[in-house]
């Protein structure tokens, strides 16, 4: 009965809050950490998440959704975004090459990040079901800062995989908030305004059936800290930081 249950002893508790100011203060701190330092913090998190019982079960925990900053991405920040592992999937031999390129843009001339996410997603009762909104902006600066825009790319949650995924099917792309459009006044807002984003989601439909649509697994989610990665290079984890909870959390 209820008297059986005795609470995690404190001890992996503690274990499970330290472990998490170690990685975030190894994603934090100025030197970025190598892959294998962050692969190495995030499995004995996931671990400790394991034994307390926190943080699992993250498509059904309720949460996921809410507004995240990235602290810590295994490539270019960029590749944060679902778009771009859509695009793997679509470009598999080409896409790294393309990579490469840009990401060897020396940093004066193009300078990536910060990075955000806003995830709103709904559950069905028997948690077979989902659906739901997944926003991802990333800020990309040129020239110095000189012109800088936010990369955004919206996708619709198509459903739930397991316990711990969400499939996404990618929407569209488009750079908002461009400072290059801004310096035009009222013809850079209307530009702005009413240019369309670009349907990527389809674009990339076009190229290869199916490649619009990806699985974000994440293998630990709580209050304040979540680890994502893509299926399909599941062995490189995101590391994201809560900025605000879902709105549906705070429903009166």
């Amino acid at each position: 009965g209820g008297d059986d249950y005795t609470s995690p002893p404190g001890s992996a508790v503690e274990e499970l809050e330290s472990c998490k100011a170690d990685l975030v203060r190894s994603c934090t701190q100025l030197d970025k950490p190598s892959l294998e330092q962050v692969q190495d913090l995030v499995s004995e998190l996931e671990m400790l998440g394991e034994q307390v019982g926190v943080g699992q079960a993250s498509s059904l925990g309720g949460l996921l959704s809410g507004e995240w900053e990235l602290l810590y991405s295994p490539e270019d920040v960029t590749r944060s975004s679902p778009f771009f592992w859509a695009f793997r999937k679509a470009f598999p031999d080409e896409s790294d090459q393309i990579f490469d390129i840009t990401d060897a843009i020396p940093a004066p001339i193009k300078e990536v990040g910060p990075a955000n996410q806003h995830i709103d997603l709904e559950v069905s009762n028997d948690g077979r079901s989902a659906s739901g909104s997944f926003v991802s902006r990333v800020k990309v600066a040129t020239l110095g800062g000189m012109a800088t825009s936010i990369m955004t790319t919206r996708a619709s949650i198509v459903g739930v995989e397991g316990l711990d995924g969400i499939r996404l099917r990618i929407e569209s792309t488009k750079p908002e908030e461009s400072t290059i459009l801004e310096k035009l006044g009222p013809l850079g807002e209307f530009l702005s305004t009413n240019a369309p984003p670009f349907p990527s989601g389809d674009a990339l439909e076009q190229v290869a059936p199916g490649s619009s649509e990806v699985v974000m697994r994440t293998t630990f989610c709580d209050e304040g800290l979540r680890i994502s990665r893509n299926e399909d290079r599941f062995s490189e984890p995101f590391v994201w930081r809560r900025k605000a909870f879902g709105s549906s959390d705070f429903e009166i």
